[in-house]
C-alpha cells in the first residue's frame, strides 16, 4: 500500500510528460497518437547544486568512516608510548568501534524512518564530533574506549543512511555514478588517512585532522533537503513536492526513479568475511611479519587505492554494478591467495627475496579490488533492492549483518594469524571466491532501473 503511495505520488506532476514514448525506432511523439506497443520514456535529470551538496554531505560521512577504520592501525605505537596502553588495552580501543558500529546499526533503520534522513544525519555527525574530541583530549583508555565508541556508532549509520538517503534524491541516471563516488568516500578517507598517518606522528593530530570532514558535514546539513521519498511516506505531499524540485531544477522531470532480503544480507557477508577487517585493523602486523617497511607499505598502498576507487566510481554506470562488483570479488579471492602464497613460502623458507614482494602485491591487489568495488556497491545495491515500507527494517538488518561479521573478523584474525598465517588467507581467499558465485547468481544487475523495476527483476531471479 505504501509502495502503491509513494509511486503514484511522484508519478502525478508528469502525467502530461508521460505521454512522450519512444516508437522502437529512435523517434519520439504523443502517446496518443502512436500505436499500442509504445512504452513511456520519461527524459532523464540532470544534477542541480542541490543534489551535489546533499551529495557531498553523504560524502562527508563516509569519508570519515573510512578514517575512523584505519585510525588505530596508524596510531598504536604513540598511544601506547604516550598513554602507556597495554596490548590488551589498545585491543579493546581498536575493537570496540565494531561494537559501535552494531549499536548504531540497531539504531540506523528505525531513526531513519521515524525522525527522517536529515536529521539521522545531524545525529550520526554528533557522534562522530564528539568521538574524535574524545580522542582528541583523552588522557587515559576509558576516554580513548568512549571516543572510539561513539565513532563506531555515527560509522554504523552512516552505512545505512548515506546509501538510503542517495537512492532516494537522485535520479536513476545518475544513481550509479553519485553513489559510487559516495561511498568509494571510505576508501578515499582510509588512503589519504594512511598517507597523512605515515608523514603525522601525533595521534591527537591526526585525530584532529579526521574531524575536518565532520564539521564540512555539519555546515552542508543546514543546506540539504529532506527525501522526497519519506516525506511522501509520512504524508507530507507539499513538502515532498517542494523538496523533489530543489534536488531535481524547475524545469525538471521529476518522475518515479525497492526485494528479498537474502540478496542485501549475503552481499554483507561477501563484502566482509573474505578479510576486510583483517587486513585494514591489522595491517602493520602483516606487513612486518611478511618483511616489509609499514611505513613503505602505507605509503604505496595509499597512492594505489586512489586510483583504484576514481576507475570503480567512473565504470560503475558503464558496466553496471554487478560487472564491476564480480571483478572485485575474484581481485580480493587473488589478493588473499598470494598473501597467503607469500607467507607458505616463508613458513617454508623458499625464495625468501620473493616472498616479501609478494605480500606486497598481495595486499595492493586485494586493497585495490575491495576498493574498486566491493567497499561502495553492496551498500549501494542494498539501498536499491528494498521497498520503502521495510527499507528502514531490512536495512538494519544488513547493516547489523555486516557489523557482526566485522566484529567475527577483527576478533578472530589474530588467533587465526597464530594459527596459520598462510591458512588465514587462503581461508579469506576461499570466502571470497564463494562471494563470486553468490554474486553470479543471485545479484540482480540495477544500472539505469527505477526502483521498481530493481525490485521486480529481483522477485524473478529468486522464483
Amino acid at each position: 500500500m505504501e509502495d502503491e503511495v509513494v509511486r503514484k505520488s511522484l508519478l502525478v506532476k508528469q502525467e502530461a510528460s508521460s505521454n512522450i514514448v519512444d516508437n522502437g525506432n529512435g523517434h519520439v511523439g504523443d502517446g496518443a497518437n502512436n500505436n499500442g506497443g509504445a512504452t513511456v520514456r520519461p527524459s532523464d535529470s540532470s544534477a542541480t547544486a542541490i543534489l551535489v551538496i546533499s551529495t557531498i554531505v553523504a560524502a562527508c560521512g563516509a569519508f570519515t568512516g573510512g578514517s575512523v577504520a584505519v585510525y588505530t592501525s596508524l596510531a598504536e605505537n604513540g598511544i601506547i608510548a604516550d598513554l602507556g596502553l597495554t596490548v590488551a588495552e589498545y585491543s579493546l580501543f581498536g575493537s570496540i568501534m565494531t561494537i559501535g558500529a552494531i549499536i548504531g546499526a540497531l539504531i540506523s533503520g528505525k531513526m531513519t524512518d521515524v525522525i527522517g534522513r536529515r536529521y539521522t544525519f545531524w545525529i550520526l555527525d554528533i557522534f562522530y564530533i564528539m568521538g574524535w574530541l574524545s580522542i582528541i583530549f583523552a588522557k587515559g583508555a576509558w576516554l580513548l574506549d568512549f571516543g572510539r565508541l561513539l565513532l563506531g556508532v555515527g560509522f554504523g549509520i552512516t552505512c545505512y543512511v548515506g546509501p538510503v538517503y542517495l537512492a532516494e534524491i537522485t535520479p536513476k541516471n545518475l544513481r550509479g555514478g553519485f553513489m559510487s563516488i559516495t561511498q568509494s568516500m571510505t576508501g578515499y578517507g582510509s588512503s589519504l588517512t594512511y598517507l597523512i598517518g605515515s608523514i603525522i606522528i601525533s595521534w591527537r593530530t591526526l585525530a584532529i585532522i579526521g574531524s575536518i570532514p565532520c564539521i564540512l558535514m555539519f555546515l552542508g546539513l543546514f543546506l540539504i533537503p529532506e527525501s522526497p521519498r519519506w516525506l511522501v511516506k509520512i504524508g507530507k505531499q507539499r513538502e515532498f513536492e517542494a523538496a523533489l524540485q530543489r534536488l531535481r531544477g524547475v524545469d525538471a522531470d521529476t518522475s518515479q526513479e525497492a526485494s528479498d532480503i537474502k540478496v542485501g544480507v549475503g552481499l554483507m557477508l561477501v563484502q566482509v568475511l573474505g578479510g576486510l577487517y583483517g587486513f585494514l585493523f591489522y595491517m602493520s602486523e602483516i606487513f612486518n611479519s611478511a618483511g616489509i617497511s609499514s611505513t613503505v607499505g602505507y605509503i604505496v598502498l595509499a597512492v594505489t587505492l586512489i586510483p583504484s576507487i576514481f576507475l570503480g566510481a567512473s565504470l560503475i554506470d558503464k558496466l553496471g554494478r554487478r560487472t564491476v562488483l564480480m571483478v572485485s570479488a575474484m581481485g580480493n579471492c587473488l589478493g588473499c591467495l598470494l598473501t597467503g602464497l607469500s607467507y607458505l613460502l616463508q613458513d617454508y623458507n623458499w625464495w625468501k627475496g620473493v616472498s616479501p614482494i609478494l605480500a606486497l602485491v598481495g595486499v595492493l591487489v586485494y586493497m585495490g579490488s575491495y576498493s574498486f568495488g566491493m567497499v561502495s556497491i553492496p551498500w549501494i545495491i542494498v539501498s536499491e533492492i528494498f521497498p520503502i515500507n521495510v527499507k528502514g527494517s531490512a536495512g538494519t538488518l544488513c547493516n547489523l549483518v555486516n557489523w557482526f561479521a566485522s566484529f567475527f573478523v577483527s576478533y578472530t584474525f589474530n588467533f587465526l594469524f597464530e594459527w596459520s598465517s598462510a591458512g588465514t588467507f587462503f581461508i579469506y581467499s576461499s570466502i571470497c571466491g564463494l562471494g563470486v558465485l553468490f554474486i553470479a547468481k543471485l545479484v540482480p544487475e540495477t544500472k539505469g532501473r527505477t526502483l521498481e523495476e530493481i525490485q521486480s527483476s529481483l522477485t524473478d531471479i529468486l522464483q
